[in-house]
């Protein structure tokens, strides 16, 4: 027989248990940046669709090689059925990230001397014979290992399997063609004893090549179940170092958050130096680093959580109900004759999107994640700030005082840009021109008189 290499995606292996800062002026403001998640290696995406015992989960990961060399393994909490499982299109995942990405925007300071009421803007609001199909299920019943359902979707062969003991399920992988990492025998036992089955898919070459498929798409599993889960520790069973993990989750009534582990929210309404614009994903992995050292890489990162009928700024509209029902929004009900287009009054009705990323690794993770639902539906999102400075020639009291706060905001804006990378902050001020902590003074004014007789 001959033998399929087996990985466990160092990327994630997931499995479906059940699955204020300071202010800024609102207008002159712009999306200029954001920070995706192809700014990570070893990255997956991983969407949760939830409502009550209801779930729809959507697997993507950053895997690049041989399709060949590609298979997964989750674990899931009843029998699927092939009417729940859909390969979805990346390109949903890839607008839902660009619309939930954190990101820059950019402001630019009035004339002092012009008197107006500012308003403030808030905080971001190959098929087997049936010969060899039955000896298959034979040997596989002799180990305790039940083959429950085959099923091939879209370019993957799936396997749901039900077992009475860790060792079957793993010397059922090996003699199948898979190659098991150490240490999978204990995590798959701690499966089993939750009364879990597990969903094994690898690429079908064939069909992928019928297809015309060059990368593998997102795989979908619809079930219900009262747990709201998301297993992680197989994915970290052959991990060469830590991962990330972006988990996007569309519910209903509010933000989620996991229950064992702090979630924190990323700094936010942060003004930084203006050449951060064209560093702002040097910016971003930093400063997500910085904040995962600080948390003792023992946090869930909340990056943006808001209400799908908007944003402000926008990096990407929000997302049609056709793609919302795609991802598995199963309660928004799509106008047939025009699935591209929102609802009335604007994008999608009844969907709060919670985006959550974490770098993890077994030591700091242990335990898989545990989420909840809340009932908090107050807008946030990672968002950093540059403020150009007003360069015209007005002169009163505002303009005298303004150019003089100039020096107090630049140093502010280096120290606080040092404080969310752990950048050196000489460098930094190096980089804005600064002088000991300081800008180069601005031009003096003229006196007063001098502008009575000029010629």
């Amino acid at each position: 027989m001959r033998r399929l290499p087996f990985l466990l995606t160092t990327v994630l292996i997931v499995a479906a248990l059940a699955l204020t800062g300071r202010t800024a002026q609102a207008f002159c403001g712009f999306y200029v940046a954001k920070a995706d998640t192809k700014l990570f290696n070893q990255a997956s995406q991983v969407v949760l669709v939830r409502d009550g015992d209801r779930a729809v989960l959507t697997m993507a990961n950053d895997f690049k090689g041989d399709p060949k060399e590609f298979a997964v393994v989750i674990p899931v909490p009843t029998l699927i059925q092939r009417g729940q499982i859909h390969v979805a299109n990346q390109a949903l995942l890839d607008h839902l990230d660009a619309y939930s990405a954190p990101r820059l925007v950019e402001y630019f300071d009035e004339n002092p001397c012009e008197q107006r009421v500012f308003a403030q803007a808030a905080p971001a609001p190959a098929a087997p014979t049936a010969g060899a199909a039955v000896d298959a299920r034979e040997r596989a019943h002799s180990l305790g290992v039940t083959v429950e359902a085959e099923y091939t979707v879209g370019e993957y062969d799936i396997v749901i399997l039900s077992a009475k003991e860790s060792q079957g399920v793993e010397t059922w992988l090996v003699e199948t063609g898979y190659r098991i990492p150490q240490g999978t025998s204990r995590i798959l036992g701690s499966y089993l004893k939750q009364g879990m089955k597990f969903f094994v898919a690898k690429v079908n070459l064939e069909e992928q090549s019928k297809l015309g498929f060059s990368y593998l798409r997102p795989i979908q599993v619809a079930y219900e179940s009262p747990k709201f889960m998301l297993p992680i520790r197989l994915g970290m069973v052959n991990a060469a170092g830590p991962q990330e993990l972006f988990v996007f989750a569309l519910t209903r009534k509010g933000r989620i958050e996991t229950t064992n582990y702090r979630t924190v929210r990323l700094p936010s309404d942060q003004e930084v130096p203006l050449f951060v614009k064209n560093e702002f994903g040097d910016f971003y992995k930093a400063m997500f680093s910085q904040q995962v050292r600080k948390q003792d890489m023992r946090a869930v990162f909340l990056e943006y959580a808001w209400d799908m009928a908007w944003c402000d700024p926008c990096a990407a509209d929000p997302l049609s109900r056709e793609e919302l029902r795609e991802l598995g929004v199963f309660w928004l009900a799509a106008d047939r004759r025009r699935p591209d287009l929102p609802p009335p009054g604007g994008g999608a009705q009844d969907v709060f999107l919670t985006r959550l990323h974490l770098r993890y690794d077994g030591e700091h993770f242990p335990e898989d994640l545990v989420f909840q639902e809340t009932a908090d539906r107050q807008n946030f999102q990672g968002r950093y700030i540059l403020r150009h400075p007003w360069k015209g020639n007005d002169r009163c009291e505002e303009a005298t005082s303004y150019r003089r706060g100039l020096a107090k905001r630049y140093e502010s804006e280096a120290q606080t840009l040092a404080s969310l990378t752990g950048w050196q902050v000489d460098k930094i001020r190096g980089k804005m021109n600064l002088k000991a902590g300081a800008p180069a003074a601005p031009p003096e004014e003229e006196p007063w008189w001098k502008a009575i007789w000029k010629n």
